[in-house]
């Protein structure tokens, strides 16, 4: 799949499960602080969403963000994943993530989060109700923790673990690519 063709089964996934949970666009836009305009470009696969966009679609209709990552492709061993084997989301703001994980069903699922320079979450702070860890593979990745106005800055080999609901942000501010392997529980 290419990256247009993943831009429209994201699209598809939030406009199926919003109409399954009997919202508007303009319900769901209000509950998430965007624009109806905003929301449905997203499901017509003309905009992308930021993390933190996504992030807050997903609390809001009661699912984890990993449910977007639910079309997978074909795998020859169920328990492996080969780098053609898995689904990408192109997020607007410089950010892909490409989930590693198997199976999301296990008890946890493993993201290779890649931040272009400048690129970050959004504006907002992420609320996820999942517990959540990186591991900074390379580059530089900052983190903004709750009201601190102050970043912290991982870099290579670096980790860090948040609990559930944790409201963050975070960004790579240098001009060097970051990646990140991001565990969900």
């Amino acid at each position: 799949m290419d990256m247009q063709e993943e831009v429209e089964g994201l699209a598809i996934l939030i406009r199926d499960l919003r109409k399954h949970k009997n919202l508007t666009l303009g319900e769901l836009a209000e509950r998430i602080d965007r624009s109806v305009g905003f929301l449905s470009q997203v499901e017509r696969g003309l905009s992308r969403p930021t993390v933190a966009d996504l992030t807050a679609i997903s609390e809001t209709l009661g699912v984890p963000t990993t449910y977007f990552y639910s079309l997978s492709k074909p795998r020859a061993l169920r328990w492996v994943t080969r780098p053609d084997e898995r689904r990408t989301l192109y997020y607007a703001g410089g950010i892909t993530d490409v989930l590693v994980s198997p199976s999301m069903s296990a008890g946890f699922s493993m993201l290779e989060s890649h931040l272009a320079p400048g690129a970050s979450s959004g504006e907002g702070h992420l609320d996820d109700s999942s517990e959540q860890g990186g591991f900074v593979l390379e580059g530089a990745l900052s983190i903004w923790l709750g009201d601190d106005p102050q970043a912290v800055t991982l870099g290579p080999n670096d980790s860090f673990q948040l609990p559930p609901h944790s409201q963050f942000r975070y960004a790579n501010l240098t001009e060097q690519p970051t990646r990140v392997l991001w565990v969900f529980r």
